[in-house]
């Protein structure tokens, strides 16, 4: 039977939950993921801790933490890559994350070389 559109954006939440505990040694609160065209974009609440919250109320304390929580999941973008091609069976053409320091979300976004949404419903 086909996977759903929604079976694999549960699956990738799941996974890249997993990874931020493998990796970054805690998860995010909740994650959220959303198949468009070519692209997987995944939305994690939570990533922040209470300490770097604190740290971001100084412009120089938030570019601190942003620069750093950047290098951390750059260092790790293979494995993101990774699991969405063992999910999916689509090659990532690019990746790009940001997160707000105001919110604690962070922003994934996969750019895939293929309409993933549109093969799901082939």
């Amino acid at each position: 039977m086909k996977k759903t559109k929604g079976s694999y954006e549960s699956e990738i939440s799941k996974a890249i939950t997993q990874w931020e505990k493998d990796f970054l040694g805690r998860g995010s609160l909740s994650v959220k993921t959303d198949i468009l065209r070519d692209m997987i974009i995944v939305n994690l609440q939570g990533v922040l801790t209470p300490a770097e919250y604190t740290v971001c109320e100084t412009k120089e304390g938030l570019l601190t933490i942003k620069k750093t929580r950047s290098e951390l999941v750059e260092s790790g973008a293979e494995d993101l890559k990774n699991i969405i091609l063992t999910i999916t069976g689509e090659k990532v053409k690019s990746f790009h994350t940001d997160i707000s320091s105001r919110t604690g979300e962070r922003v994934m976004v996969f750019k895939l070389y293929n309409d993933l949404e549109k093969s799901l419903f082939m």
